[in-house]
């Protein structure tokens, strides 16, 4: 087992699924007869994750029976994903910490090697993405980040409007490892932002520690499968990566 801590981050309202998160956060939507907090976890235990928690916001009374340590986030109609995350203090100040988005499936190996990883921030991101994301939309730009990586694995832009395919080199997942020190930047990161009215959300965060010569936010090229749940039309998009990892995940 390794050291790392996990944490699923589902606060958010996940408005753009409609009316299929009108009573439950997007992590307990289920597709395939399993919800997506469902395979977090196994991908998680499988991967060697001992200790999970989830920070709850929206329809937080849905987790009353899910048998996890519950964060809460009493602000999440107002807050982003960093405010969501900075609920689990605690952990974040204790040891490393792999903050999942809770829209998201991944497979256990890459959970494994994240979570082996040492440095303040890895960020998982797939080299792979335009795949997944011309599978989801018309434009796969509109909805893309900048991305750019040095041969030496540091990250050296991310979170930015691309305007071309070759201004990203991969797109993040979601998943980030954090050790204290590395939680410690985002904070002051965060500080920045409210005092200046920038950006608050992760990768703007991270892209603000890169560009003020912050040199330890590094990538990790996950290998799948993945997917993200953003969308009500991703659960058919999404369907052959469920099957995918509920045949290992769950196997009969």
């Amino acid at each position: 087992m390794t050291g790392t801590r996990a944490v699923v981050l589902a606060a958010g309202r996940g408005s753009r699924m409609g009316s299929l998160t009108s009573d439950r956060p997007k992590c307990l939507l289920e597709a395939g007869g399993r919800t997506l907090l469902d395979r977090q976890l196994a991908a998680l235990r499988a991967g060697g994750i001992a200790e999970v928690a989830v920070v709850t916001g929206w329809h937080a009374e849905q987790f009353a029976t899910v048998p996890l340590p519950r964060f809460h986030n009493a602000s999440w109609a107002r807050s982003s994903m960093v405010d969501s995350l900075a609920c689990a203090w605690p952990w974040l100040t204790e040891g490393p910490v792999l903050a999942c988005y809770g829209d998201i499936v991944f497979a256990p190996a890459d959970v494994a090697a994240i979570a082996g990883e040492s440095g303040p921030i890895t960020v998982a991101y797939d080299p792979c993405w335009l795949g997944q994301w011309a599978d989801r939309f018309v434009d796969p730009l509109a909805d893309a980040e900048t991305f750019r990586i040095g041969d030496d694995g540091r990250i050296t832009e991310i979170g930015g409007q691309p305007a071309s395919v070759s201004e990203v080199r991969g797109q993040y997942l979601g998943m980030v490892r954090f050790e204290p020190d590395g939680w410690a930047a985002i904070v002051d990161a965060l500080a920045f932002a409210d005092a200046r009215g920038t950006r608050r959300d992760m990768t703007g965060l991270l892209g603000w520690l890169i560009g003020n010569g912050f040199p330890d936010v590094t990538g990790f090229a996950v290998t799948g499968p993945w997917h993200e749940f953003d969308h009500a039309t991703d659960l058919d998009a999404g369907r052959h990566v469920l099957a995918e990892l509920d045949s290992a995940l769950f196997p009969a």
